[in-house]
């Protein structure tokens, strides 16, 4: 029986000759033609107003909290449901990351427990949008704004979705982007900074160049470069840059094909939704999702661990999500939590299971999925340990 893998990254069929074309144009270092064609398109589409190619989400996380100014003694606040790079890009300033529970509908930061875990050393909110289903900014920007917080998002998943109509992306004064393959458009690793507020903007620059003024040096606006500041290579190559693009310009057909796999999951699912057997995902009616993924949500974490087992019996390469920062050994050195226990974030992440979805998927393949799924559930999670 063959697998059906959690992930394959999508191709386009251009990204080789992409590649060849950046080769023959001869620069091969960040920045280049088509690095700034990403770029350029990037802000058009998300209406940012610069946006910076790096290697990876982690560097544009990274360079999130220096433009912040995140430093010893400071606080961010932040969802324990989120991949470690969130934390490690406050933690590598000396800041503390203060972990707060999430919703148990989008299981993204719970926006009516932020104003509690603020204290007098609060530098920022980081807010991640899990799934591609936007945070509620609204009320979190206005928590922002009342208190005198930058609001840092981690968009990783989020290219292409929106809220209120708004590109997603484009919320936050420095919000990041994944181009991993495990994302919607890839480009093997690779991400994006986005500067939504563009007091930010030369000193990205600058950050971004390893500390120095190259940039402006390029565009003859002084006449030797130094190093002014603090910074790193985030830039990614030239043949990063030219893999991405095609993946770009074809963003559109990418998400309507991951977005009908995601209603397919959805609709074949539904009886066991409504019969309590599983959970699914919720889309508050502000949000316009991107089918980054599918989950469910099992009964219990025995039911979990139980339809993983099946799955994996059945060919299903299907995944459980983050083991939440709060609770590993890092997290725990060097973070803290809000208001005692998470307890949504600690039940929620212990019956999560990530579906396969990637847009090459057949037909066949997302029906061996659902029967899977049903099949799990068609017995009791406790045949499991009398076996």
């Amino acid at each position: 029986m063959d697998k059906i893998r959690f992930n394959y990254p999508h191709a386009t069929g251009r990204e080789i000759e992409a590649i060849r074309d950046a080769i023959e144009k001869g620069h091969l270092s960040g920045n280049g033609p088509y690095g700034k064609k990403c770029q350029a398109w990037l802000e058009q589409t998300i209406g940012s107003p610069k946006a910076l190619l790096t290697h990876s989400c982690t560097a544009a996380l990274e360079m999130s909290a220096i433009l912040a100014d995140v430093g010893p003694g400071d606080e961010v606040i932040m969802p324990s449901f989120t991949f470690v790079s969130t934390a490690n890009a406050v933690v590598l300033r000396g800041a503390t990351p203060v972990f707060v529970d999430i919703r148990p509908d989008t299981l993204n930061l719970d926006e009516r427990l932020i104003e509690a875990a603020i204290t007098p050393r609060t530098k920022a909110i980081f807010v991640v949008h899990y799934a591609g289903v936007a945070c509620d900014m609204e009320v979190i920007d206005a928590i922002a704004q009342k208190h005198g917080l930058l609001v840092l998002a981690d968009s990783a998943q989020a290219i292409h979705s929106t809220y209120k109509g708004k590109p997603l992306a484009a919320y936050g004064a420095l919000s990041s982007l994944s181009f991993h393959e495990t994302k919607n458009v890839v480009s093997g690793e690779g991400g994006a900074l986005l500067i939504n507020d563009a007091r930010f903007a030369e000193r990205a620059e600058i950050i971004w160049e390893k500390g120095t003024n190259r940039s402006k040096f390029f565009r003859g606006q002084v006449d030797k470069y130094t190093w002014v500041d603090v910074g790193s290579s985030y830039l990614p190559s030239e043949l990063i840059a030219a893999f991405l693009w095609p993946q770009l310009e074809d963003l559109k057909p990418i998400t309507a094909r991951r977005m009908q796999i995601w209603e397919k999951y959805h609709a074949a699912l539904k009886p066991l939704r409504d019969a309590g057997r599983i959970q699914g995902p919720t889309i508050p009616v502000d949000c316009q999702h991107n089918a980054h993924m599918y989950y469910i949500l099992a009964a219990s974490h025995a039911e979990q661990d139980h339809i993983l087992d099946h799955l994996k019996s059945q060919g299903v390469m299907a995944v459980f999500h983050y083991i939440p920062l709060h609770s590993a050994p890092a997290g725990k050195r060097f973070g803290r939590t809000s208001g005692g226990e998470l307890k949504v974030t600690d039940d929620l992440y212990a019956r999560l299971i990530r579906l396969p979805l990637w847009p090459d998927m057949t037909e066949g393949d997302i029906q061996r999925v659902v029967e899977a799924v049903q099949g799990a559930l068609a017995r009791p999670a406790q045949r499991k340990a009398a076996t």
